[in-house]
């Protein structure tokens, strides 16, 4: 059953209502009435009275005493049936009467008014409590925003939108709490020109402010200490805008801190986005520098041997013999090869970052791939042995056979850069469960502890290598070709009582019951 809610009632109806109760609580007296005296009937006629007080406020209230005093003098004072008072002292008793229902109307009146303001406190709080909660656990700001609208909407039941400035500084409508197609281009521009105003000068305009009191809106803006971040518009409802002060008190102050709420959250967002954008500028300058200062290292060096080699030949070719001549076009053509690697290593980064990079997957055998890199680092190799250990059988895998081979190459680099000449490089695949590993281990100074995975950042230089010229770009792509191919990369110290480090790369298998042989080599 649903229950009747008195204060929606109209005010007619709850004086006709009181004037029904008062007449069948009079015809009830009136029955026993000779068992009751006078002063015990004139208490019962209170009851009326404190029901409406309680229900209906004090104006019902003092009606229901005044209704009670003209039927206790004309039912029950003699003489009956009449408001003529025979005994004058009765009109001291009425009096009393009056003042004692006038009192208890405004006691229960004024409670009433106070267990409401604490209800309504309490929703404000909750409500305050649900936003804050909500507050941290979203991660946008349109999320945020639509939280605040939601929650204007209904404490308030106003319809709310907002404002932000955009990367220009233009303010725009970035949200609202249902969409207004009654906005004129009239009205548009006025409330743009009053959103403008208020957001430059940090001032709420509007109903129920100090400034333009006559607006059908409430302007307000999201302010922290430091800056306005935007602007909360809340347009009256047509029914209240012939009113004064359509928001009460303790809407107002909700308000106000659902505004502050909200204008520190947006502050939150918006430094964490010129954090992120700080650090991402820092981090692009230090890559920048680094890439100059590799890029410019490394160039150089095989930049200037091949430059005095070419103008050795060109300008005394009479005084080299065909030794000397050899030997300088070797020299020419390693530091060609060397810049190339290099070369090859940025462009490789660079679409690596870019997400240019698209896979053409082929069926590939490892063995054909060690051998191509196994003969393009042969001008590089110099008196290191390089020990290769296949097993009979290696299944074929899936991948781009160019980014395969980069990757070896790389490696097998890195493992003849930091090895001594003279050592020895193994180089093994093996077949683990669906997985093919390659690894490759060499005799070198190894990592320190620590550097298992930050030898895979880029430009990343070990101490320990410093002496080597070097980007610090190989292995950070080998890792992310080995990430486009589903599989892993990982570097460590060697464990079998050499010096060196070893690198494992795994590729997962495609079923394909394929199989190459392979052969050990040297």
């Amino acid at each position: 059953m649903e229950k009747v809610n008195i204060e929606r009632m109209p005010k007619w109806l709850i004086y006709v209502l009181l004037t029904l109760l008062i007449s069948v609580l009079t015809w009830i007296l009136g029955i026993y009435a000779e068992e009751l005296e006078i002063v015990n009937i004139a208490l019962i006629y209170l009851f009326p009275v404190l029901l409406s007080a309680v229900y209906g406020g004090l104006f019902p209230a003092l009606f229901a005493a005044g209704v009670g005093v003209l039927a206790l003098d004309f039912f029950f004072i003699a003489p009956q049936l009449s408001f003529t008072v025979s005994d004058l002292r009765y009109l001291i008793s009425f009096g009393v009467y009056l003042s004692v229902a006038g009192l208890t109307a405004s006691l229960a009146d004024r409670l009433k008014r106070q267990a409401q303001q604490a209800r309504q406190r309490e929703a404000h709080t909750a409500s305050l409590y649900a936003f804050s909660r909500q507050i941290g656990e979203v991660s946008d700001v349109s999320s945020l925003l639509d939280g605040v609208t939601k929650q204007l909407t209904q404490t308030i039941g106003a319809e709310t939108s907002v404002y932000l400035p955009d990367s220009s500084g233009t303010l725009r409508r970035v949200h609202a709490s249902s969409p207004d197609t009654s906005r004129d281009d009239e009205r548009v521009r006025e409330e743009e020109v009053l959103v403008r105003m208020v957001y430059e000068e940090g001032q709420q305009v509007g109903r129920g402010s100090q400034t333009l009191r006559e607006l059908p809106g409430r302007y307000m803006p999201l302010r922290t200490e430091e800056r306005t971040y935007g602007v909360l518009v809340l347009r009256v409802p047509a029914d209240q805008r012939n009113t004064g002060n359509w928001l009460t008190e303790e809407q107002q102050l909700l308000l106000e801190a659902l505004c502050g709420l909200a204008a520190a959250a947006i502050a939150r967002f918006t430094l964490a986005e010129e954090a992120k954008l700080a650090h991402l500028t820092a981090e692009s300058e230090r890559l920048r520098a680094a890439i100059l200062d590799s890029v410019s290292h490394e160039l150089r060096t095989p930049l200037a041997a091949v430059i005095g080699s070419a103008t050795g030949l060109i300008e005394n070719d009479e005084l080299f013999s065909k030794e000397d001549r050899m030997e300088l076009l070797e020299t020419i053509r390693s530091g060609s090869m060397r810049m190339n690697r290099l070369v090859q290593n940025l462009l490789g980064m660079v679409r690596l970052e870019s997400g240019m990079l698209q896979l053409r997957r082929e069926w590939c055998d490892i063995q054909d791939l060690l051998g191509v890199s196994l003969a393009q680092i042969q001008d590089i190799r110099g008196h290191r042995k390089l020990r290769v250990n296949l097993p009979d059988e290696l299944p074929m895998v899936r991948g781009d056979e160019v980014l395969l081979e980069q990757m070896i190459d790389n490696i097998l680099g890195n493992a003849i850069k930091y090895s001594p000449d003279g050592s020895v490089i193994d180089i093994e695949a093996k077949v683990s469960e669906d997985t093919l590993v390659l690894s490759i281990a060499d005799e070198g100074s190894g990592l320190t502890a620590g550097e298992e995975q930050r030898v895979f950042e880029k430009f990343y230089r070990s101490d320990s290598t410093l002496h080597v010229s070097g980007t610090g770009l190989g292995l950070a792509i080998c890792k992310g070709i080995a990430d486009l191919h589903g599989g892993e990369i990982a570097i460590a110290s060697r464990t079998d009582g050499k010096q060196g480090a070893i690198v494992w790369v795994r590729l997962p298998l495609p079923e394909m019951p394929e199989k190459r042989s392979g052969q050990d080599g040297e």
